[in-house]
């Protein structure tokens, strides 16, 4: 059973969900202009590209059953996503760290928060994750990839540093082209061992302790 806070938190991603009925439109718009030249983030300025609720519902589960606390967030969007990390941690007692280059987007993320109650667990960071990250020196019990997917590898390269032995990675979308390339280049590091979750959508990643 949720408690008040997470209760609260449930109450706005209902109004997000609600509001992002039209995301799909808006989704194809920003697709069909690559027709003419390759998308870019700013395609998608307007389109909430949020996970699904059993997505979301899942990934608090994960959250609490592996006691996760330091959470990094590549690709904040609106806050939907962010905001089902904030329900785990709220039972863990953690932080997140959630970065997003669309400053538009970064700005209605943080009303969401404070909306929610849960602004003070939630830092989050506007520009290039590569920039935005790149002094990260804690560790993290979990990343969530959830953006721009030609950033999957580096990043991955650059906060790796920062994993431990329980550290969970969560790559979503990880049926696209350049997540498979990603995937693939992980995989072949014995380091590393790879689940697959709602239909190859989502693949967790993991040290082969």
């Amino acid at each position: 059973m949720m408690n008040t806070e997470e209760q609260k938190v449930e109450t706005i991603l209902n109004e997000l969900y609600l509001d992002s009925k039209y995301d799909f439109i808006k989704m194809v718009k920003g697709a069909a202009k690559s027709i003419f030249s390759p998308m870019q983030p700013l395609d998608f300025k307007d389109a909430y590209l949020s996970i699904s609720k059993v997505q979301g519902v899942d990934l608090v589960q994960l959250i609490k059953e592996t006691n996760s606390k330091n959470i990094v967030e590549f690709g904040t969007s609106f806050g939907i996503s962010t905001l089902f990390l904030s329900q785990g941690i709220l039972e863990t007692g953690g932080n997140i760290i959630t970065t997003e280059l669309i400053e538009s987007k970064a700005i209605k993320a943080i009303e969401n928060f404070k909306k929610a109650g849960v602004s003070s667990l939630i830092d989050v960071r506007i520009g290039d994750a590569m920039e935005t990250l790149k002094n990260h020196d804690e560790p993290i019990d979990l990343l969530l990839l959830d953006g721009w997917k030609d950033l999957y590898l580096p990043l991955f390269q650059m906060l790796e540093p920062n994993f431990h032995a329980k550290t969970v990675i969560y790559v979503d979308n990880a049926d696209m082209a350049d997540s498979r390339k990603f995937l693939k280049t992980v995989e072949r590091n014995n380091t590393y061992k790879l689940r697959s979750k709602f239909g190859n959508k989502v693949v967790l990643i993991s040290l082969n302790n």
